[in-house]
């Protein structure tokens, strides 16, 4: 009887910390699972392959829910949304339509954002801003282009805001604007108040357009800040703090580099009152706190030398963890670091060079790391020094790997060019 009753307690435990990962950055759109148990250290040839498969033209992760993954991907002149077995990688079903995307810069032309699955329905928002919404059975429910409906300008490397379900409402970053001479010219554009817009998540019907500013490749989230349910999006220009279900501005907070060609990636991150800024063309990291309604400066890196800014992320989402904030920061893999800086300061307290630019998951105590050249490393999150438990590199990824890992019910998802890969992260009981 006790051990039939141990049982069922451990099996309630393993499934108490298995977790989906629905969205971008999983459930809490932050970089941080809640499973627990993972193998550590890891083998000295890495973690056990449970799966692989190939993929088209694309930078975006895949996205976990009810036993399915889905991933969205180029194949010739169509975007591909595909479903397989998460645990297997058995192929269930594919949809797609055509797109004519073009990078304006060389890179490859399939989609920069993740899926996001939603009860019976996937969200998926093409390079080129077209908006659809499939049935987990892979059929098309409403599918909107908006660019033909809110004359957005390409933003330099195409759509790659990933949307936000926030009860009724599906919110996208669209950062529509005036017509003007030359489209692709930013120093022309204007705003026309589309920064955001929000759907009726089963029909496809608008239900609100705000925000003065254009568009970034930063997600919009929403956090209680001051005890209010406040929707943030870290847009081209700067923050812009918004209600979530009327879409009115907030407020607003000026935060971008001078330069033309740059681009704000990383998303807010948010602790208590304070939100955390950063980027790594120009002014590097700002910590806000919200009160009233107004946003006050805590600290910034404005005023300080490149070298010394104290974050300055690409794309990676930064990740707090008791008055710590841990990311890679660096505009270039050459330079870029992985680094720890104290929250309420600022103050570097240490840095690890040479990694090329990284991305983190937070998970049972530990960074998941994956470098964009497909080294994966297993970090114990320590303020102290860069506490790295194992490395090596993945046989089956090649550079570009510039999705953030995926932790879903035991298993790690990476991806490179061309090619997904699962791990086993938590052994099997």
């Amino acid at each position: 009887m006790h051990r039939a009753l141990a049982a069922v307690v451990l099996a309630f435990a393993t499934c108490a910390t298995a977790a989906d990962w629905p969205t971008f950055l999983g459930p809490t759109r932050d970089g941080t699972s809640a499973e627990t148990g993972i193998v550590k250290p890891w083998p000295k040839d890495g973690l056990k392959k449970v799966w692989e498969c190939d993929l088209g033209l694309g930078y975006a992760a895949p996205v976990i829910a009810d036993g399915k993954l889905y991933h969205c991907d180029r194949f010739d002149d169509s975007i591909r949304l595909t479903a397989r077995d998460a645990a297997t990688g058995k192929f269930l079903w594919k949809y797609e339509y055509p797109t004519a995307y073009e990078d304006m810069y060389g890179y490859d032309a399939g989609p920069r954002a993740c899926p996001v699955v939603d009860g019976d329905r996937v969200y998926v928002y093409g390079p080129e801003g077209v908006l659809v919404c499939v049935s987990t059975a892979g059929k098309e429910v409403w599918k909107v282009e908006t660019r033909k409906n809110y004359f957005f300008h390409q933003n330099f490397f195409g759509v790659g805001s990933v949307p936000l379900v926030d009860g009724d409402l599906l919110i996208i970053a669209v950062g529509g604007s005036e017509k003007a001479p030359r489209p692709d010219d930013f120093r022309t554009v204007k705003p026309n108040g589309t920064a955001l817009v929000a759907f009726d998540k089963k029909t496809g019907v608008v239900k609100w357009t705000g925000g003065d500013e254009l568009a970034s490749y930063a997600s919009p989230t929403i956090a209680t800040l001051d005890g209010k349910r406040t929707g943030l999006y870290f847009a081209r220009g700067g923050l812009l703090a918004f209600d979530p279900q009327t879409g009115k501005t907030e407020f607003r907070y000026p935060w971008r580099s001078k330069l033309l060609e740059s681009v704000n990636a990383s998303n807010p991150v948010v602790i208590g009152n304070k939100v955390l800024l950063t980027e790594c063309y120009g002014p590097g990291a700002a910590l806000l706190e919200v009160k009233a309604g107004k946003a006050k400066e805590l600290w910034t890196d404005k005023e300080k030398e490149s070298v010394d800014r104290s974050m300055a992320a690409h794309w990676n989402t930064p990740i707090h963890v008791n008055g710590f904030v841990y990311g890679s920061s660096g505009r270039h893999a050459e330079d870029a670091d992985v680094r720890c800086i104290e929250l309420a300061t600022g103050d570097l307290k240490w840095r690890q060079k040479r990694t090329t630019r990284s991305s983190l998951t937070l998970v049972d105590g530990h960074f998941v790391s994956l470098s964009e050249f497909g080294e994966l490393a297993l970090l114990k999150v320590n303020p102290e020094k860069y506490d790295a438990v194992s490395k090596y590199e993945v046989p089956e990824l090649q550079y570009p790997c510039w999705a953030a890992p995926v932790v879903s019910n035991g298993l790690l998802y990476v991806r490179g060019k061309g090619k997904l890969v699962a791990l086993e992260l938590v052994p099997k009981k």
